[in-house]
């Protein structure tokens, strides 16, 4: 019996070692030389791309994103705007009015592998392409490919002349290989949210007029050639070549334009970022907001993961704010503190898509919501608030679409481009997935959700992690049951709802908290008495296995089927001032009024628009009367 224990418990020991062994990845190799004429807003481009296939899987074809085809009347990305109920603001019916000379396209020229000739079909932003020869498991192949693009007037994201009259914002502009993973391809069209890509090195080569500075992912390698901040460009050259090195990243952009200011400032002796911005009236807010962002890479690099590149570009550019590896593009003007907030959450993206790159397309709340909480923990530190309640406004929008968009919203497991309104989308992707992150550290408690969040990033980076993996280091860090979590908060729609009562009973003081939903959590509590007295009380749930490190007094576990839960206090009814459940207001709880006990008079809310409407119209109706 002993033998077969043994034996069992050494397979299981080879089983987890092989379960941790299984991950892999993609990886690619682009060398790309590339000019762009700037009279017809033209890429001429050449492309050698070697693609080693780490699958365990033979692939017989393999699958490109050709995003600049989404500019184009009656695309995908022109009729889903058209059609969705609130669309973007940015696009709505833009791309259907663009002219022949407006529009985005990609054409391949050619496409070769290991020499042979490709035969490949174009399918809005994709192309199929059969492959000459398979690819078996951990074997490379080089493929060689010709292309014209035009880049599209500035829409959304990538374009030419944007509203402050950047020049090229040059994004999603290149044939770019389409992820293939445990999944199988990540073939999806363009049809406007974000991106999945593959990891691996760019070798790109951009040859313009002399007049432009160009700003990108990566690091440039003949600094003294191309001069612009950069060192000492020879001068009367008509065009200059540009030459970029990015290693392990999983995108390339760029921008480019006459007028750009170029600012260096460093961070350490290990990271030094780079401002692009236009030499206008903000110029002088520019230069005043670079100190604040090498404070805030600061504040992020020891809270959330040390940032692993040597240089990030903040670069003037797009229709608002977006991420790209080393590098972000955003519009340039607004006040102060709004350019910080935005230049904050668009760095941070660094983190939370281009270190950790998750499928954004699957699991945009992992980018978008990560995203969004250390952009406020930053901001708060930066603005010196050190305040519990730093993500007030992500709550505020979770309830808001939990109770008066109810009928719409729909589960934060929802991949991107399948949200039914942009507005739900947004909420759940960005507020409701930072009030994620506010969650687990509920439940774990602050110090071990700090620790895992790190561990997180450093067991990940360079990697696509999934909600499960995220889960799993919470786990791990907690020594917790925590999947419960995910179940009910991802996949489902169910609310939280406590509420709580005390009442006297024989001579003693019981509380009773009731679960008015179907979604169940641990419950922190105070109670506060007349004399000032605060008492603490935590109550685990069973299905976690365990609880977090606190300083309350920690009672029983709450069976998640059983409706109510009651203990007994040791203050009569006549000492206690208040119970309060949730005291730190980090509970997503979306009825704030049960809360409190006693309870709280009811304010008076602002009116809705029928609201009034319906009190002007009683309001005549009386005046008709007299």
């Amino acid at each position: 019996m002993q033998k077969i224990c043994l034996a069992a418990l050494a397979f299981f020991s080879l089983f987890q070692t092989a379960v941790a062994q299984s991950y892999w990845q993609q990886k690619v190799s682009y060398v790309m030389t590339v000019e762009l004429n700037t009279n017809n807003h033209q890429v001429i481009g050449k492309q050698e791309l070697t693609y080693t296939n780490n699958s365990p899987d033979t692939l017989y074809k393999v699958y490109y994103h050709l995003y600049f085809n989404a500019f184009q009347p009656g695309s995908m990305m022109d009729v889903r705007s058209r059609t969705i109920a609130d669309p973007d603001r940015r696009v709505k019916d833009r791309i259907s009015k663009l002219t022949a000379n407006e529009i985005g396209f990609q054409d391949v020229k050619s496409l070769m592998q290991d020499g042979k000739k490709v035969g490949f079909t174009i399918e809005g932003t994709i192309l199929t392409a059969v492959l000459a020869q398979p690819i078996a498991p951990n074997e490379s192949t080089v493929f060689k490919m010709e292309f014209v693009s035009q880049v599209p007037k500035q829409i959304r994201r990538s374009g030419r002349d944007n509203m402050e009259g950047i020049e090229y914002t040059m994004t999603q502009w290149y044939p770019k290989l389409a992820e293939y993973d445990k999944d199988g391809w990540h073939a999806n069209e363009y049809v406007g949210r974000e991106f999945y890509g593959v990891w691996g090195d760019f070798d790109v080569t951009i040859t313009m007029d002399s007049s432009y500075v160009i700003a990108g992912t990566g690091v440039v390698l003949n600094p003294e050639e191309v001069g612009h901040g950069y060192g000492s460009a020879n001068s009367g050259q008509e065009k200059l070549e540009w030459h970029f090195r990015a290693e392990n990243v999983h995108d390339f952009g760029w921008a480019a334009d006459p007028d750009y200011q170029h600012d260096v400032i460093a961070v350490d002796d290990s990271l030094q970022l780079h401002f692009f911005y236009q030499t206008d009236t903000l110029a002088q807010q520019w230069k005043d907001i670079q100190s604040d962002v090498v404070e805030m890479f600061k504040i992020t690099n020891t809270t959330f993961g040390r940032y692993p590149y040597s240089d990030f570009s903040v670069i003037q550019g797009g229709d608002g704010g977006m991420e790209y590896p080393m590098c972000t593009m955003v519009r340039g003007h607004g006040t102060r503190h709004s350019m910080l907030g935005l230049i904050t959450h668009e760095s941070i993206h660094n983190w939370y898509y281009g270190v950790l790159g998750t499928n954004e397309y699957r699991f945009p709340w992992m980018d978008e919501g990560m995203t969004t909480y250390a952009e406020e923990f930053a901001m708060d530190k930066l603005d010196s608030l050190n305040g519990v309640g730093f993500l007030e406004s992500s709550y505020k929008n979770y309830r808001a679409l939990a109770t008066r968009w109810g009928d719409k919203d729909e589960p934060l497991a929802t991949p991107g481009d399948l949200y039914n309104y942009n507005r739900v989308y947004s909420i759940s992707a960005y507020s409701k997935g930072a009030v994620t992150q506010n969650m687990l550290r509920y439940i774990v408690g602050d110090e071990t959700y700090y620790r895992a969040i790190l561990r997180y990033f450093e067991e990940w980076k360079f990697k696509h992690p999934t909600p499960n993996d995220l889960l799993r280091i919470m786990e791990l860090e907690s020594d917790m049951e925590l999947d419960w979590f995910f179940e009910h908060w991802v996949n489902t729609l169910h609310r939280i709802d406590y509420s709580v009562a005390y009442a006297e009973v024989e001579g003693k003081t019981v509380v009773t908290l009731r679960n008015e939903s179907d979604f169940p959590m641990p419950i922190d509590l105070e109670i506060k008495l007349k004399n000032g007295e605060t008492h603490s009380i935590y109550i685990p749930l069973r299905q976690m296995r365990g609880g977090k490190t606190t300083d309350s007094e920690t009672l029983n576990s709450w069976i998640w089927v059983q409706p109510e839960y009651s203990f007994n206090v040791g203050f009569s009814i006549r000492e206690i001032a208040s119970i309060t459940l949730d005291p730190q207001m980090m509970l997503a709880d979306v009825n704030l009024e049960n809360n409190l006990f006693p309870r709280a008079p009811k304010v008076e809310h602002e009116l809705t628009k029928k609201d009034r409407k319906r009190k002007k119209k009683k309001s005549k109706s009386k005046k008709n009367k007299k």
